[in-house]
């Protein structure tokens, strides 16, 4: 049971990366008009993506300012969250999966 909870939070966290990544791409193609959010797919798309990230990426964006009006905070998040996956998920489940077996 605790491996499968590893395994979900594991899963959940890359698709938060993922999210963010999709994210980013998709402001950028928007702010050199490759797409137009006039499309109703697109602009369900980056309505949801935006509400997915910004609650992580909103605290970053506060303290890190934009250099040269490039915005690195959801570089910094995704450097927190592998950081987190590689290291911390492992630490924190490592003495319970012991216990259980």
């Amino acid at each position: 049971m605790i491996s499968f909870l590893y395994f979900v939070i594991d899963g959940l966290l890359g698709l938060l990366v993922l999210a963010i990544i999709v994210s980013a791409v998709l402001s950028w193609l928007v702010a050199f008009n490759v797409i137009n959010l006039r499309n109703q797919f697109v602009y369900g798309v980056a309505r949801f993506l935006d509400a997915v990230t910004t609650p992580v990426l909103r605290p970053f964006q506060r303290l890190i300012p934009p250099l040269g009006g490039v915005d690195i905070s959801p570089i910094i998040v995704i450097l927190i969250l592998q950081g987190a996956r590689a290291y911390l998920l492992p630490w924190l489940f490592r003495p319970l999966i012991g216990l259980i077996g």
